[in-house]
């Protein structure tokens, strides 16, 4: 761990990745709670009943 650490501090502009990589992983999760908070419950309720039904998928092609 010592000899990543010598590395690392001597790549300059290095401290910027950890701050990036955190805003990325922020903006994901706010963006995806957004979209959450304003989908519709009626595409909510379809989608959450997908798994249940026993119709084959409507893009499913016979071979």
């Amino acid at each position: 761990m010592k000899f990543a650490k010598q590395y690392l501090e001597g790549i300059e502009g290095i401290e910027i990745y950890p701050i990036f990589s955190l805003l990325i992983f922020f903006s994901f999760f706010v963006i995806l709670f957004w979209w959450v908070l304003t989908a519709k419950k009626e595409y909510i309720e379809q989608v959450s009943e997908i798994p249940l039904t026993d119709e084959e998928p409507l893009n499913n092609k016979e071979q």
